[in-house]
């Protein structure tokens, strides 16, 4: 069986022609969800036998490093397009509604976390003598001490506060639409189309001048947001023990592609209606 292009393939690509164009982000997108598919494999894999802790920590190095080449190219990308970074038109409808600054909550991963925590210590908890297991000899998120606890809650609390300055600066950036440059400009433009037949060949030029830095200050804070989620999902696994960020990995990967196929799915059947 042949393999198709990888990922990495299309990121190089781009790299080398320094021009990437929307419709390549999205063959890039889709393949890395194709990887981050095979690696899910992998991680439950690992969750389900004993390896030792060296395979462990190489697999998930490898799995951080498949989120870090996303944030690369996404970087990449925005600079040429940071609209369609923000819009993404190669998510589902269920997913651009929970959208925050083009991507997910950096919170989330927190609420996950604790979530699947939750689930496994009550199946621990659940099964015959599992409360004692649960308690003693759990390799996974149910396991998760107090001193770890304390170490997430400080990290939780910095990543809100972060998130609330991020979301500030966007709302600083949106406000900037209705600012007196462009109020002059809808007004100058439209006075001009009511009163000539010919198109001003000026108009696109002025256009552009105006939004571009508009758009310079979205690409800003869609950076600053890219890197609280990946510094937010490095700082959760540095809190774990490896067989503990095997099992946060697979329930991250686990919501965010079923997430992505249910709103597929959705958005094809609406589509039909």
């Amino acid at each position: 069986m042949s393999l198709g292009p990888s990922s990495a393939t299309y990121l190089a690509s781009a790299i080398r022609n320094h021009s990437p164009e929307h419709e390549s982000f999205q063959k890039f997108y889709e393949c890395w969800l194709t990887e981050q598919n095979n690696h899910l494999h992998d991680l439950t894999s690992a969750a389900n036998s004993t390896p030792d802790e060296p395979t462990l920590c190489s697999l998930i190095d490898r799995v951080v490093n498949h989120y870090e080449d996303y944030y690369k190219a996404k970087a990449m990308w925005s600079k040429h397009d940071v609209l369609a970074m923000l819009t993404p038109s190669w998510r589902s409808s269920l997913e651009e509604a929970f959208l925050w600054i083009g991507g997910w909550r950096p919170s989330m991963a927190f609420h996950l976390l604790y979530s699947k925590s939750g689930l496994q210590l009550e199946a621990a908890a659940g099964s015959l003598g599992g409360w004692l297991k649960g308690m003693t000899m759990a390799r996974d998120l149910a396991s998760l001490s107090p001193g770890q606890l304390s170490r997430l809650d400080v990290s939780q609390m910095k990543t809100i506060k972060e998130e609330k300055d991020i979301t500030e600066k966007m709302a600083k950036k949106q406000e900037k639409l209705a600012g007196p440059d462009m109020v002059e400009l809808s007004h100058v433009v439209t006075e001009l189309m009511m009163s000539q037949d010919e198109p001003d060949q000026t108009e696109p030029n002025r256009v552009e001048s105006v939004l571009a830095p508009k758009e310079k200050g979205l690409e800003e804070v869609l950076q600053r947001a890219d890197d609280l989620r990946l510094r937010t999902l490095k700082g959760v696994i540095e809190v774990l023990t490896p067989d503990q960020a095997v099992h946060f990995l697979i329930a991250a990967a686990e919501l965010h592609l079923r997430l992505h196929e249910w709103g597929r799915k959705r958005d094809a059947d609406h589509s039909h209606h």
